[in-house]
């Protein structure tokens, strides 16, 4: 996909309308039926809805404005382009995508929203794009007050989060925490990943060739470090490794089973970039 989006501007801006109606059908499908508010200009435009009958896609219009306006006098000019568009498109995706309920459980409701926005929060980031909102107040305070982002921007949907009690319940705001984990999760998984693999770091005293010859003929990308004991002084060598998590099982056997004392390191990856075995 990486590739992808490189090579073919197209590709990039389908990604980037695709991801911004995949949050719009979070919102209009899910969250909103449900009246659950999990943050950002959305979350606001819900509860406001529940409050007051705003129209959602206008107050994330007007928000939005606003938050590009603040970026416009406090960031730099490249920071207001790479938002703008998303700040506008989304309400009107919002607009003109049906807004239904299409369950009536609240548990349901938050984890398929939860994981919808994830997916399109992801999407955007794959493409180096935004949906603007409330991501712009904590690059200001990080450029000015050495704020970190990630924890103003949390704190920011926290606020929102909280005040589902007013406008629902205290039900309604432990959901709208439990969709942000979702959300994170999806996040986590779309930006690197399901296939991931293993590192395997492997040293031998005695039987450092046989487990050698061994990987060279079954499997693919053997790395050799020189290393030096810490406590031994001596100089010796490292044996590196990247398998797939249905082989790793099978690798250790196999290990085990030429050396039974042999030293084994492993760590799970979650990006392989390159080679054989690249993503």
């Amino acid at each position: 996909m990486d590739r992808q989006i490189h090579k073919h501007a197209w590709f990039r801006w389908g990604v980037f309308v695709i991801a911004l109606e995949i949050i719009a059908i979070s919102i209009n499908y899910f969250y909103a039926p449900a009246g659950i508010a999990a943050g950002g200009t959305t979350g606001l435009a819900i509860l406001l809805d529940a409050a007051f009958k705003f129209n959602r896609p206008l107050v994330v219009f007007v928000a939005n404005t606003f938050m590009i306006v603040l970026a416009y006098f406090f960031l730099d000019k490249k920071t207001v382009k790479n938002i703008a568009l998303g700040s506008y498109l989304l309400p009107l995706l919002m607009y003109i995508t049906p807004s239904a309920q299409l369950t009536k459980s609240m548990l349901l409701a938050v984890t398929y929203g939860g994981a919808l926005m994830g997916l399109g929060v992801a999407l955007l980031y794959r493409v180096n794009a935004s949906s603007g909102g409330t991501t712009v107040p904590p690059m200001i305070l990080k450029k000015y007050f050495y704020i970190n982002p990630s924890a103003s921007l949390l704190a920011i949907d926290l606020c929102i989060i909280v005040a589902n009690i007013f406008t629902d319940s205290v039900e309604a705001m432990l959901m709208a925490a439990f969709s942000q984990v979702v959300t994170t999760l999806v996040m986590r998984y779309t930006e690197s990943g399901l296939d991931h693999k293993y590192q395997v770091k492997i040293m031998s005293n005695d039987h450092f060739d046989e487990i050698k010859q061994m990987l060279k003929e079954d499997y693919a990308g053997l790395t050799i470090f020189n290393v030096v004991g810490g406590y031994s002084n001596d100089s010796k060598q490292q044996l590196l490794i990247i398998v797939d998590t249905r082989d790793y099982g099978h690798l250790i056997y196999r290990i085990h089973e030429i050396d039974p004392d042999a030293f084994i390191v492993s760590s799970n990856v979650m990006n392989v970039h390159g080679g054989r075995l690249g993503m």
